[in-house]
Parts: structure tokens; sequence; C-alpha cells
């Protein structure tokens, strides 16, 4: 007689369960590394305006105009940077008045360089001002009291950010 001839083995059915638990437990684990993984590569833009506001008064760089303030930050999952800032359809740059004064903007305190962009890193803040000079001389500037602008603050992948605001 065998050793092993009074001992008996778990049922068919607990075997069956035992198999559909481990099946199922090792699913879940291969489907959550799977996601980890495919995160890695899914990246995405998102950059969130928290504020935006307009103020008449006099400029950093002298004279009276219109200062915008744009607070923008990056909720999504890859870094970015701000490359170019449009007002009303054309680069801030294109706006120049009779007299040299033009549109100047700065990110964070820092000349705003469309060459550098304003990078924007996951998680992170950054504070856009521009200043608009009042030239009331000049029947060509297209900015007076009343009128509105549309900012455009778009990104090196492309996306723009938009932001309609009146000045007084």
């Amino acid at each position: 007689m065998s050793i092993y001839a009074d001992k008996k083995g778990i049922s068919p059915i607990v075997a069956t369960i035992l198999m559909v638990a481990a099946t199922v437990v090792s699913a879940v684990a291969i489907a959550y590394w799977m996601g980890g993984v495919a995160g890695l590569y899914t990246r995405y833009e998102k950059i969130e305006i928290v504020n935006a506001h307009a103020a008449t008064g006099a400029l950093s760089a002298g004279g009276e105009g219109w200062t915008i303030t744009i607070s923008l930050k990056n909720v999504g999952s890859a870094d970015t940077s701000i490359e170019n800032i449009l007002i009303n359809g054309k680069p801030f740059s294109h706006y120049t008045h009779e007299g040299g004064s033009s549109i100047t903007v700065k990110a964070n305190g820092e000349l705003f360089d469309t060459d550098k962009g304003a990078p924007l890193k996951v998680g992170q803040s950054v504070e856009f001002i521009i200043e608009i000079p009042k030239c009331d001389g000049d029947p060509n500037w297209p900015f007076t009291p009343g009128v509105s602008l549309e900012v455009r603050l778009r990104s090196a992948a492309g996306q723009e950010y938009i932001r309609t605001l009146a000045i007084s």
C-alpha cells in the first residue's frame, strides 16, 4: 500500500475557482502595469487660464496705457512653452505706433522673447503682463477705450489659449 493512498486532493470545483482567481489577479496586475507604461507615451498639453484682467494706468516704460495681466498654469502631463502671443489675430510685435511706441510683453517679470518662449513645466504657473500704450494722436493705432482685445497665447504644440478682454 502507498503512503498517499489515504490522502485526498482538492476537489475539481475548488481547483477551478483557484485558477480563475489567479487568472483574474494576474490580469488586473498586467492591466495596471500596461496603463502605467502607456501613460509614459501619452503625455498631453493642457494649459489653464487662471486669471485675466485689464487695467488703465501708467506703464512701466513710461506714459499711459493699458496693462493686461494673464496668469496661466500647466495642468497637463507634459512640459510645454508659450511661443507667441497674438492680439486681435496678429503677433504682438506687429503693433508699432508712429511715435515708436510698441506693445511690450513680460513673462514672470522678464521681457518675453518669441525666439525663446516662456517655458511651462508640469504644474508650473506663468504670469504674462502685456502693456499697450495709448497713442491718441495716431489714427492707425487700433487700441482705444472700449475696444475688445482677443489675446491668443500659442504654445509650442500649436494649441491656442484665448481670452477676450475689454479695455476702458
